[in-house]
């Protein structure tokens, strides 16, 4: 039986990124295994920081978000779900609205922040146990038992600040936003007009 993707074609992409192709079965192909994979070794791929692309095996679409959203999903439905439900409202609410962009890049930067801590954190105990691997994830792990309250509780103080000044922020712009249209004449409307505190002189 042959492979549904030539070696030839997985060539190319080999020295790019890593190609998955979703077949209609749900089956994920890997063009550079030249075999199939499960939801779980996609996770692989992502916790090993692997550059990879889903695509749809007939349109070519791209599924790396939608493949990504349901390793989310199965995560949350686990037992140790990461999102509250409050958070996730928060979230559904954004959508649509204007700060909709704003919104992804704000919560982006705020978990690169936290994977720097994390990073920084790891580096640190690897640097006093040297090589040994295990023993730094053992002290890692001892750390994080010990330390996780205070963590979280350092992470949500960064959280709340970093929201504060977003609202701050948000604001700020309206402001500026306001500032600058009031200047602004407009065809049809004499100068000035919308400078609300000005009494009418009618």
């Amino acid at each position: 039986m042959a492979l549904p993707e030539s070696k030839s074609a997985g060539s190319r992409t080999e020295n790019q990124l890593r190609l998955i192709k979703k077949y209609p079965n749900r089956r994920l192909y890997d063009t550079k295994t030249s075999s199939y994979i499960t939801l779980a070794d996609v996770k692989q791929m992502v916790l090993k920081q692997e550059e990879f692309q889903v695509v749809d095996a007939k349109s070519g679409d791209d599924l790396t978000r939608q493949i990504l959203l349901q390793i989310i999903l199965e995560e949350e439905s686990g037992g140790m779900p990461m999102f509250t439900s409050d958070l996730l409202s928060q979230l559904i609410r954004s959508y649509g609205n204007a700060m909709q962009g704003m919104m992804g890049s704000y919560l982006e930067r705020n978990i690169r922040a936290f994977q720097d801590i994390q990073k920084a954190l790891q580096d640190q105990s690897s640097r006093m146990v040297g090589d040994n691997s295990r023993a730094s994830q053992e002290l890692w792990s001892q750390f994080m038992n010990l330390q996780g309250p205070a963590m979280q509780s350092l992470m949500q103080a960064y959280m709340e600040q970093s929201q504060k000044m977003f609202a701050q922020f948000q604001e700020q712009m309206q402001t500026q936003a306001r500032s600058m249209f009031s200047g602004l004449t407009f065809p049809g409307f004499p100068a000035g007009q919308g400078n609300k505190n000005e009494p009418d002189k009618t």
